[in-house]
């Protein structure tokens, strides 16, 4: 592999983890759209550009998420209780997504990562938020929320904050709880959805040297050796701001990323 295409994963990587403690987020839109480009100027697997990019990503995203938990976790900004109540929904949901998109055509996962990227930038950015007086629903709602993010999340690669910190600060939880809380339930997720991408792709023809189902491992390994670096300078950083400037940033990194992703692939 050459130089210059290592150095390329572990920036990638680098970016990642900062973003993974600041937002809360596994890195995903940041990961799939770069590396949807890169594969795309490689020449590698064109049919299935976007299933090794998201494969990718879900495999990355578990090195800086267990970072960034723990990061969170010592200032005490993980509601454990929360995160046990909506994980088997998330693993279930991100599981049956990474099988289902063995036979989804590129076009359509490029959209539908695009397509949630305009929709969380308008949310973060316009601060929609609900009255006051509203709280988290049941454990049953919850399992149904968290099925529900797990299968968007398992189809455009970007973990649970995407769809997870909204949701949260919609229920009036705070923003640095909610990044918190959404970055334990991100490890498990990369997890289940890393395992469903290389089932998926396990016997799919044409795809590139060291890859493992829709695993391209050069590109995990480069990214996961920074972002767990990287993730603790993000996780200080997002306790030092407020929760509005969080938001301009998430917001922001959203359509800068977005922009990118519409043109990559």
């Amino acid at each position: 592999m050459p130089l210059g295409e290592l150095g390329a994963y572990l920036g990638i990587g680098a970016i990642v983890g900062f973003f993974a403690g600041l937002l809360g987020i596994g890195g995903g839109i940041v990961i799939v759209s770069s590396l949807a480009l890169m594969f795309k100027a490689h020449g590698l697997a064109p049919d299935y550009v976007m299933h090794l990019a998201i494969g990718t990503s879900l495999a990355a995203m578990a090195a800086g998420a267990a970072s960034s938990l723990r990061a969170h976790h010592v200032r005490g900004a993980v509601d454990v209780a929360l995160v046990k109540t909506m994980t088997p929904g998330l693993l279930g949901g991100v599981f049956a997504g990474a099988l289902i998109a063995r036979y989804v055509p590129v076009w359509f996962l490029k959209y539908f990562f695009l397509g949630f990227v305009l929709f969380n930038t308008a949310q973060m950015a316009l601060n929609l938020r609900p009255k006051p007086s509203r709280e988290l629903p049941g454990k049953g709602v919850l399992l149904a929320v968290a099925l529900a993010i797990g299968v968007v999340s398992s189809l455009f690669g970007g973990g649970a904050a995407a769809v997870g910190v909204p949701f949260l600060t919609w229920c009036n939880v705070s923003t640095h709880r909610a990044i918190g809380t959404v970055a334990a339930m991100a490890f498990p997720l990369a997890i289940a959805g890393t395992l469903g991408y290389v089932i998926s792709g396990w016997n799919v023809e044409g795809l590139p040297p060291w890859s493992v189902g829709f695993l391209y491992l050069p590109a995990f390994v480069g990214i996961s050796a920074t972002s767990v670096l990287t993730a603790p300078l993000g996780a200080r950083l997002a306790h030092k701001l407020k929760g509005a400037t969080l938001r301009r940033i998430f917001a922001v990194f959203l359509i800068v990323m977005g922009v990118k992703v519409a043109v990559s692939v």
